[in-house]
C-alpha cells in the first residue's frame, strides 16, 4: 500500500511538470510585457523574456515560476520602485539586467528581494545601480550564483549592500562580483551557509560583513580595496579558508576584523598589503594556521581581550610590524611560524630556530601607546631601540614568543 501511494505521488508530480507552459514575453510575442504574463502564468510555468527594455514598476512573483532572460532583457525600476519581489518558494530568476531601483531611508528597496520563502535560485544576472542589490529575508535553501552586482557608492547611510541576507539558513553565495556598495556581502542571523569564490572590491565599508551568524563557511573569495576590509562579529564556528585579503588600506582598515568571535578556523588565507592583516578583539579559541602575511602594516593586532587562540605554521614576510598587542598578559599560543625578522641560529640543522623569537618589537609597543610615533618609522633611533630590547627585554610581553620559529618559509601547495 505504501509503495502504491509513493508511485501515485510520483506520477502526479510528473504530470504536473509535463503540463507546465512556456510563456514568451517581448516585442512580437503573445505577451508584450512581463506583468500580464505573470498574471496568466500557472505554477511551475516558465516565462521566457526576450531582449528589450521593461519598465513596469514593482513586479511581484507569488507562485513557483522560472523567469529566463534572453540576451539580458532590462528590468528598470525607474529610480522609484523595487524591481522584483519574490513571495513564493521555488522561483528561479536567470539572465536579466536589473537596474535603477528606488532609494528610500525607511524601506530597503532592492533589485531583487526574497521574502520568507525557500528554494530560490538567482543566477547569472546583472544588478546595476540598485539601493540593495539582492536581498534575502527569512529564506532557506537559496542559491545566489554568478551575478554581477555593481553600484555607485554614495554616503554610507545612503548606500545599501550588494548581497544582503537576514535570518536565513543554508544559503549558497558563490561566484558573484560585487562593487560599489556599503558592504559587498552582509550576513546577519545567517546559519549553516557558504560563501565561496566571490570577488568583492571597492565597497564603502566591508567587502564581507558577518553579524550573529554561526556555522558558516567562506572559502576561496577575494576581498580587495574595501574601505574597512572584512568584519566577522559576534559569531562562532566560522570557517575561513583560502581567501585573499588585499589592499585594504586606511586608518580603520583591516584585512580581517574579528570581534567577539569564538571556536573558528582561519586557514590557508593570504593577507597582503593591508593596514592590519588580522585584528582580533574579544576572540577566543581561534586557530590561525598556514596563512601568509605579506607586506602589511601590522600582520596581527591581538588585543588583551583575546585568549586561547593558536597561531601556527604561518609565514610573516616584509610586514612593518609582525605582532602588536595592548597588554602584557599572554593567553595565546605562537608556535612553529616563519618570521623573516628572526635572526637566531640552527646549530642542529633541523630547520627550527634554537632560540625563541619575540615578534612584538619595542617600537610596536611604543606605537600602540602613542600612534603618532609612526613618524619615526625607519629611523636609526628606532633601529637602536629594538636592538637594545632584543638584548635586554624589559617592556615587551615576556611570554609572547614563538618557541619553535622556522628557519625557512613554509611552501604552499595548491589544495
Amino acid at each position: 500500500m505504501r509503495v502504491s501511494f509513493l508511485f501515485f505521488s510520483f506520477l502526479l508530480l510528473s504530470l504536473q511538470t509535463l503540463q507546465a507552459n512556456i510563456l514568451h514575453v517581448g516585442q512580437g510575442q503573445v505577451f508584450q510585457q512581463i506583468r500580464p504574463a505573470l498574471a496568466a502564468a500557472q505554477a511551475h510555468d516558465t516565462l521566457l523574456v526576450h531582449a528589450g527594455f521593461y519598465q513596469e514598476g514593482n513586479l511581484e512573483i507569488d507562485r513557483p515560476l522560472t523567469l529566463l532572460g534572453m540576451d539580458y532583457p532590462i528590468l528598470d525600476g525607474g529610480r522609484q520602485f523595487e524591481v522584483l519581489t519574490i513571495k513564493s518558494s521555488d522561483v528561479c530568476i536567470r539572465g536579466f539586467q536589473i537596474q535603477y531601483s528606488g532609494r528610500m531611508a525607511t524601506i530597503d528597496l532592492a533589485g531583487i528581494k526574497v521574502l520568507a520563502v525557500n528554494r530560490i535560485r538567482i543566477e547569472d544576472n546583472r544588478v546595476y545601480q540598485c539601493y540593495f542589490g539582492i536581498y534575502l529575508s527569512g529564506a532557506q535553501d537559496c542559491v545566489v550564483r554568478a551575478n554581477d552586482v555593481h553600484g555607485t557608492p554614495l554616503e554610507e547611510q545612503n548606500t545599501g549592500n550588494g548581497i544582503h541576507l537576514w535570518k536565513c539558513e543554508r544559503a549558497r553565495i558563490e561566484w558573484n562580483y560585487l562593487a560599489g556598495h556599503r558592504d559587498g556581502i552582509y550576513f546577519e542571523f545567517v546559519t549553516d551557509s557558504k560563501i565561496n569564490n566571490n570577488f568583492s572590491e571597492n565597497n564603502i565599508r566591508y567587502g564581507l560583513h558577518f553579524m550573529f551568524s554561526h556555522k558558516d563557511h567562506y572559502l576561496d573569495n577575494r576581498f580587495r580595496s574595501n574601505g574597512a576590509g572584512v568584519a566577522v562579529m559576534y559569531s562562532r564556528e566560522v570557517q575561513m579558508h583560502r581567501n585573499l585579503f588585499e589592499y585594504n588600506w586606511g586608518s580603520a582598515a583591516y584585512g580581517l576584523l574579528l570581534k567577539d568571535i569564538s571556536d573558528s578556523q582561519i586557514e590557508h588565507n593570504r593577507f597582503e598589503h593591508n593596514t592590519a592583516g588580522i585584528y582580533l578583539e574579544g576572540a577566543s579559541r581561534i586557530r590561525v594556521l598556514n596563512n601568509d602575511f605579506l607586506e602589511n602594516g601590522w600582520a596581527l593586532r591581538v588585543q588583551a581581550s583575546c585568549d586561547a587562540n593558536v597561531f601556527r605554521e604561518n609565514n610573516f614576510v616584509a610586514n612593518s610590524f609582525d605582532v602588536a598587542t595592548n597588554g602584557h598578559l599572554v593567553l595565546n599560543e605562537f608556535n612553529g611560524n616563519y618570521w623573516d625578522k628572526y635572526e637566531g641560529y640552527d646549530l642542529n640543522h633541523d630547520q627550527v630556530g634554537d632560540v625563541p623569537f619575540r615578534p612584538v618589537s619595542l617600537y610596536a609597543v611604543v606605537v600602540e601607546q602613542m600612534p603618532y610615533g609612526l613618524m619615526l618609522m625607519r629611523s636609526f633611533m628606532v633601529y637602536l631601540l629594538d636592538k637594545a630590547e632584543k638584548i635586554v627585554p624589559s617592556l615587551t610581553p615576556e611570554k609572547l614568543q614563538d618557541e619553535a620559529p622556522l628557519m625557512n618559509p613554509l611552501q604552499r601547495t595548491a589544495d
